[in-house]
C-alpha cells in the first residue's frame, strides 16, 4: 500500500528551508553526499532507511530528498506506511535543485 506523495519545486522546498517550515532528509548514499550534499540537510540513506532514524522536525515539515526524485518517493512511501505523515518530495532531486541554480555544499 502506497501513500500519496506531494512533488515540491527546489524553489518550493528552497524557500520553506529559509523560512523554516521544512526540514530536508537527504536520502542518498554516504559516497554520494560525500560527493556533494544539500546545504542544511539531514542525511539518511535509503539502504538502511528506518523512519525512526529521521530527527524530530521540531514542528517543520519533513521534504526527502535524492539524485532524481525517485528514492525520496520511496522513502516518504515507507515513512507514511510506518505511520508518519510524512508526504513531501524534492521532485528532481539534487538533479533538480543544481539547474534551478540552487547551491550544494562540498560533500561531508
Amino acid at each position: 500500500m502506497s501513500g500519496q506523495v506531494e512533488d515540491l519545486t527546489p524553489q518550493e522546498v528552497s524557500k520553506g528551508i529559509a523560512e523554516g517550515r521544512y526540514l530536508l532528509v537527504d536520502v542518498r548514499e554516504p559516497n554520494e553526499v560525500a560527493a556533494e550534499a544539500y546545504p542544511d540537510a539531514v542525511v539518511v540513506p535509503l539502504s538502511t532507511f528506518d523512519p525512526k532514524l529521521i530527527p524530530d522536525p521540531a514542528g517543520k515539515e519533513i521534504v526527502f530528498a535524492c539524485r532524481s526524485g525517485k528514492r525520496s518517493v520511496t522513502a516518504s512511501q515507507a515513512a507514511q506506511a510506518s505511520g508518519l505523515a510524512y508526504n513531501k518530495h524534492l521532485a528532481g532531486g539534487i538533479l533538480g535543485w543544481k539547474a534551478a541554480g540552487l547551491p550544494t555544499t562540498p560533500g561531508r
